[in-house]
């Protein structure tokens, strides 16, 4: 096995070619007539045996098979996952302009940009954006578009959000009724509210009144204490707030601007959203909206590409240590890979470069596997499923954040048209790793 310093770390097949730990017909199949965690931990119980057998704990490290899984059973845990996460989908109703997008923009730390790419057509008058992806959401927005006030495409909009509502789904739902502060023909939202509110009367509701800089005298020039003490922007708020009597759980003044309007904070109220969601939502999604605005949890570096690609980071990091919470029976490494796949790719996107699942395991294994050698390889036994360990939560999440970080040095050096340095990516990664072991201590 080559060294991982002295890889190429190409953009190919190569590394998911390598010779497997062990087949899958020699291991046996997962009966899907029973619970397949069940199957899936025997095949990787045995094969981690197996390797045991071969290979003293100090030299596991250097074993990038570890990292390297079927993508049929990349695709298996990462179903696994999905189906355990604290996800929380916000279906967001108001017109255009009202500021849903900056309601996006402030829950997820992306970009303007990055979030008007994001948007799908999800049915006729709706549209969908999954953070940070579709295969692994923390977040599901669903976003009501060409809403206004002509009376025939309210009834389609209703029809297409109490369609939603009535399949079954594990998620957390919250609808947000988006209102601009000088925006008083409020008929058509309000028909809307009305409707949902009758058929669906235990569905948490918030009210979020937006853009209120608009209402700022021509003195203010930039927010004042949060809540603002403005006359004019209380007024209107409680004329809002009348007009939606009996329709919502809660409401809150929020204005979400970009950084050049040169409004300090750009995300003004963010904190109260915060909270309020956390009043509204369930325990393990409140928590996992916490980790994600955590302010200490992503460090801006003045660079498009990082800045998104650390709020990826931040996403799948909070997966990693939710796991450790989550009742699943199998958090450990292979589950860790997937998740880490899975961000390889989507940070792969990101950065122009469009990954298969082999293709990103391969990148993960060439990334990691110098990484663990060098600087945690002896904790690596943590992982390994026959010593019966749980990955602690604040070691899995720095461990995801390290090898994102490393992804994106990765990915940054392709775009700019280099060859990857593995040194300054493992040096990259042994520097964060440790700074996020600090940030995510004690919170698994």
């Amino acid at each position: 096995m080559s060294d991982p310093h002295e890889t190429d770390l190409p953009l190919s097949e190569s590394a998911a070619e390598e010779q497997p730990l062990a087949k899958p017909q020699e291991l046996g199949q997962p009966n899907p007539s029973k619970d397949p965690w069940s199957g899936f931990s025997k095949v990787l119980n045995q094969a981690t045996g197996r390797l045991t057998q071969l290979l003293p704990l100090e030299q596991l490290a250097q074993a990038t098979g570890l990292f390297n899984v079927d993508e049929a059973k990349v695709a298996e845990i990462l179903a696994a996952v999905r189906a355990e996460l604290p996800t929380t989908e916000a279906l967001l109703i108001g017109k255009p302009q009202a500021g849903k997008s900056s309601i996006v923009r402030g829950l997820t730390g992306v970009s303007d940009e990055i979030v008007g790419q994001g948007f799908r057509p999800h049915t006729q008058h709706t549209e969908r954006y999954a953070y940070p992806s579709e295969e692994l959401p923390l977040l599901i927005f669903t976003d009501t578009v060409g809403l206004g006030d002509v009376g025939q495409a309210t009834e389609a909009i209703i029809q297409e959000l109490e369609a939603e509502l009535q399949q079954e789904s594990r998620r957390a739902r919250i609808l947000i009724l988006t209102v601009k502060v000088t925006d008083f023909a409020l008929d058509t939202l309000r028909q809307i509210a009305q409707q949902l509110r009758q058929r669906y009367p235990g569905l948490p509701c918030l009210l979020a009144v937006t853009c209120l800089h608009e209402l700022y005298p021509a003195s203010v020039t930039d927010h004042p204490p949060y809540p603002p003490a403005v006359e004019a922007i209380q007024r209107a708020f409680d004329e809002i707030q009348s007009a939606f009597t009996g329709l919502y759980d809660r409401a809150l003044l929020l204005d979400f601007t970009l950084e050049e309007d040169g409004f300090t904070p750009v995300f003004y109220g963010q904190e109260a959203l915060r909270d309020t969601l956390a009043d509204l939502l369930p325990e393990a999604e409140a928590r996992a909206i916490y980790q994600l605005l955590d302010n200490g949890a992503s460090q801006q570096l003045g660079n498009l590409y990082r800045d998104a690609g650390r709020r990826y980071l931040v996403a799948f990091s909070t997966i990693a240590a939710t796991l450790a919470a989550v009742p699943l029976p199998f958090a450990t490494m292979p589950m860790l890979t997937a998740l880490q796949v899975s961000m390889v790719g989507l940070l792969g996107r990101l950065y122009g470069q469009t990954l298969t699942p082999s293709q990103a395991g391969g990148v993960v294994s060439a990334i990691a596997g110098g990484f663990v050698a060098q600087a945690i390889g002896r904790e690596l036994i943590k992982f390994i499923p026959g010593f019966g360990s749980v990955i602690a939560a604040s070691w899995a999440a720095a461990y995801t954040w390290a090898l994102g970080e490393g992804a994106c040095v990765y990915f940054g050096d392709l775009l700019g048209g280099n060859k990857p340095d593995p040194e300054r990516i493992q040096a990259v990664m042994r520097e964060s790793f440790q700074a996020a072991r600090e940030r995510f201590r004690g919170r698994g």
